[in-house]
């Protein structure tokens, strides 16, 4: 599909309403899994929350690159060569094989000593074991799924990965409770069924992606060869999706530490703020489908020089992004307890989400202006201030800041939250500042 022509309302609408309905089903799989946790036990929800970091780390690299094949193909078919954009797609996909087995081996000998360090032990560590040893063999189709999206996104195609996250969800509503109660020759499996049939969904999408791939015609013509490993092209696609990959890790990594610094007030808060985010995730996710459209109208307007064209779709994006969120605020604002009590009936667990919940609110629109900003420099070939900004919001100031609260100040959680909310908008003001200036320096090259 052509990004470079038409209507750009109607283009990005026909780009961003498919993606947003298809993480809104992966957001509401994770709530059926957040859900039939909280069925077992309180230890069980803390434990999903403590394995969500290294869980979100297996995502960010099939994101990471996702998104750099995106950017490449995208530019490559705005100059107008398919020759190339079928290079980048198939040497993509072959590395991301590679990378997906190398993740699955690493993860088992890091998870545990992680939880440790986070301080799991007991029963809370066995939980969170149970579920994430399961859950790394999801590596080996994470991570090709994420790319085989990216190629088909950069050609417009954004439905085909909706349809499998809807199926998806189906299917997770049918695998949950089978492979956690056991039945029809399946035994209980407990925690571990849930991550079970994580990874069979994720085979399944692998297989149906790969197949909607095949039938676009991008690999037309295309024999075995073609896929053999280039050094060349995985440095370029590393170039762009190393630091894609670690900036969306600085998110798994800016959770550990979080979590770090809750679990000082009790599993209750580490389990509240694991239901809390979920929900968080419900809310952003309009601005997802609205980051995947402006990637991939960015990133061929950028490739066939319509500089003009990308800095009208941020624009489009910025301010339909905050129309939506700021409706957000105000459903999440005033339905919050109700929201959390679907998870838990635990007081002390509502207690603590609904004061979390009160504050993150206010960070919502600094989301919009973060990951349109991303979008842009990653359409720009220039990854690494993602990375930057990650680094900053995620990791370097809530070090700082929540050690300060917790430590020294002696704040309570309250401390926390409010350095959260500092945080993510002084980071947002910044990105918008650095990236509309990159645009206005393309602006006499259109």
């Amino acid at each position: 599909m052509d990004l470079t022509t038409g209507p750009l309302p109607k283009t990005l609408a026909r780009m961003a309403l498919p993606a947003s309905l298809g993480f809104l089903f992966n957001t509401l799989l994770n709530v059926v899994d957040t859900y039939f946790a909280g069925e077992i036990s309180t230890e069980a929800l803390a434990g999903l929350s403590l394995s969500f970091p290294v869980f979100f780390m297996i995502l960010s690299l099939g994101m990471g690159y996702g998104t750099a094949t995106t950017a490449l193909v995208a530019n490559a078919l705005g100059r107008g060569d398919m020759a190339e954009a079928q290079r980048v797609s198939a040497q993509a996909f072959v590395l991301s094989l590679w990378l997906g087995v190398g993740l699955a081996l690493v993860g088992q000998e890091v998870a545990e000593p992680l939880f440790r360090l986070m301080g799991a032990e007991g029963e809370y560590l066995d939980t969170a074991m149970a579920y994430m040893e399961v859950v790394l063999l999801g590596g080996l189709f994470f991570v090709p799924n994420g790319v085989i999206n990216g190629a088909l996104t950069a050609r417009g195609d954004s439905r085909s990965y909706r349809d499998f996250l809807v199926l998806g969800f189906f299917l997770n509503i049918v695998l949950d409770p089978w492979f956690l109660y056991g039945g029809l020759g399946v035994p209980a499996m407990g925690i571990a069924g849930i991550a079970w049939a994580t990874v069979a969904i994720q085979a399944f999408g692998s297989v149906f992606l790969l197949y909607k791939l095949l039938a676009s015609g991008l690999w037309k013509g295309y024999g075995w060869r073609d896929f053999m490993p280039s050094a060349r092209y995985y440095a370029e696609i590393s170039r762009q999706g190393i630091p894609s990959s670690l900036n969306m890790m600085t998110v798994a990594i800016g959770v550990f530490v979080i979590t770090y610094f809750i679990s000082h007030y009790g599993k209750e808060a580490v389990a509240a703020y694991g239901i809390a985010t979920r929900i968080e995730q419900l809310a952003l996710l309009p601005t997802i489908g609205l980051n995947i459209a402006l990637l991939s109208v960015a990133g061929q307007s950028l490739g066939a020089g319509l500089v003009a064209r990308a800095r009208e779709a941020y624009g489009l994006t910025l301010r339909y992004g905050i129309i939506i969120m700021s409706v957000g605020m105000a459903l999440v604002f005033l339905a919050d307890g109700w929201l959390i009590r679907l998870f838990t009936d635990e007081a002390s667990v509502v207690a603590i989400g609904e004061d979390y919940l009160a504050v993150a609110v206010l960070v919502f629109n600094s989301y919009v202006l973060l990951n349109l900003s991303v979008s842009v420099t990653q359409a720009l070939k220039r990854p690494m201030f993602g990375l930057w900004i990650g680094l900053f919001r995620q990791i370097a100031m809530p070090a700082l800041l929540f050690g300060a609260m917790v430590f020294w100040l002696r704040t309570g959680i309250w401390g926390i939250w409010w350095s959260i909310l500092g945080i993510n908008w002084s980071a947002a003001l910044f990105a918008w500042w650095h990236t509309r200036r990159r645009l206005r320096l393309l602006a006499p090259k259109a």
